[in-house]
C-alpha cells in the first residue's frame, strides 16, 4: 500500500537508503517520505544505528607454548552521517570485524606468557578496539567498546595448574606432559618444598612423641617406686616381725601371677616359655642382687 502511494515509513533507530535508476541518492531518517516509483525512485535497503555485539573466539598460542581461547567480546554500530559507506562498502559487516580481530589477537598474544594474558586482558582489549577503530571508521562504523571476556587455557593445562597448587602434578605424567618447561620446574619446585616441609614436620612429630613417651616411662616407674614403698612400710608396720624382704617376695609372687594371667587373656599373644613351679618365683628373687 505504500509503494502505490509512494510513502515510505523508517523505524526509529534505522535509516533507510534511497536511490535513483540504481544509484545512490540520499539517506532517509526516521518517519514517513515520499519515494516516487515511477520517477525511478527505491528504496535499496535499511541500515540499524542501534549497538550490536559479536562474539569472537580465537585460538593461539602463548610464549610459553600453551594454547588458549581467546574470546573477544566486539560492540560497534553504523554511523547515520556514514549510511552511506556502511551500507555499500560492507558486504559482510561482522567477518570483516573478526578477521581483524583475529590478527591483533594471534599477534599479542603469542609475545606473552600465560600468566602474562590474564594480567594484560585489558591491554589486549585496547589494542584490538584501536586497530578495529582505525579500520572500520573507513567503512562507516563505529567501535563502541571492546572487551575480552574470557581466556581458557586447554583443558589438560587448567587441569595441571590446579594439580601444581595441590602439589599432585608429578603423579599424573599425562598432565605433566602438558606443561611448559617452566611450569614443569615449578612442579618440580613445589613437590620437593612440600616433601620437606613433611619431612621435617614428621621429625618433629617424631621427637615430640618420644619425649613424651620418655617422660611416662619416667613417670610410671617412679610412681611403681611409690607404690613398692609405701607397700612395704605399711605391711611392716601392721604385721610385726615382718622384714622389708618378705615383703618384696610377696609383691614378687603377686606380679607373677598377674604376669601369667594377662598372658592366659591376651588372645593374640605369642608363644612365651617360662620356669613355671612352687620354686620359680624364688628362683627369680635369688638372682635379683
Amino acid at each position: 500500500m505504500g509503494n502505490l502511494f509512494c510513502c515510505v515509513k523508517v523505524d526509529q533507530s534505522k535509516v533507510a537508503i534511497k536511490e535513483r535508476f540504481g544509484k545512490f541518492e540520499k539517506v532517509l531518517d526516521p518517519g514517513c517520505h515520499c519515494l516516487p516509483w515511477f520517477l525511478g525512485s527505491q528504496l535499496a535497503g535499511h541500515l540499524s544505528l542501534r549497538v550490536q555485539q559479536l562474539h569472537v573466539r580465537c585460538e593461539t598460542k602463548t610464549k610459553d607454548n600453551v594454547f588458549v581461547n581467546v574470546v573477544a567480546s566486539v560492540q560497534y554500530r553504523a554511523l547515520a552521517d556514514k549510511a552511506n559507506d556502511a551500507f555499500y562498502k560492507l558486504s559482510n559487516t561482522r567477518g570483516q570485524i573478526q578477521a581483524y580481530v583475529f590478527d591483533v589477537i594471534r599477534a599479542s598474544v603469542p609475545k606473552l606468557n600465560l600468566d602474562d594474558v590474564f594480567e594484560q586482558k585489558n591491554e589486549i582489549a585496547r589494542a584490538v578496539e584501536d586497530e578495529l577503530e582505525k579500520a572500520m571508521s573507513a567503512y562507516g562504523y563505529e567501535i563502541v567498546q571492546t572487551l575480552i571476556v574470557d581466556i581458557e587455557p586447554d583443558e589438560q593445562v587448567k587441569r595441571a595448574m590446579n594439580e601444581i597448587n595441590a602439589g599432585n602434578i608429578l603423579s599424573y605424567p599425562i598432565l605433566f606432559l602438558a606443561l611448559p618447561a617452566s611450569r614443569l620446574r615449578v612442579a618440580a619446585n613445589e613437590k620437593a618444598e612440600a616433601e620437606k616441609i613433611l619431612q621435617i614436620k614428621r621429625a618433629e612429630g617424631e621427637s615430640e612423641s618420644k619425649y613424651l613417651s620418655g617422660l611416662g616411662i619416667a613417670r610410671q616407674r617412679q610412681a611403681i617406686v611409690d607404690g613398692l614403698r609405701d607397700s612395704v612400710l605399711g605391711f611392716s608396720v601392721n604385721v610385726p616381725g615382718t622384714t622389708a624382704k618378705d615383703v618384696m617376695d610377696m609383691v614378687l609372687v603377686t606380679q607373677y601371677f598377674d604376669t601369667m594371667k594377662e598372658i592366659g587373656a591376651a588372645s593374640k599373644s605369642s608363644a612365651v616359655f617360662i620356669p613355671h613351679g612352687p620354686g620359680a618365683v624364688r628362683d627369680v628373687a635369688t638372682q635379683i642382687p
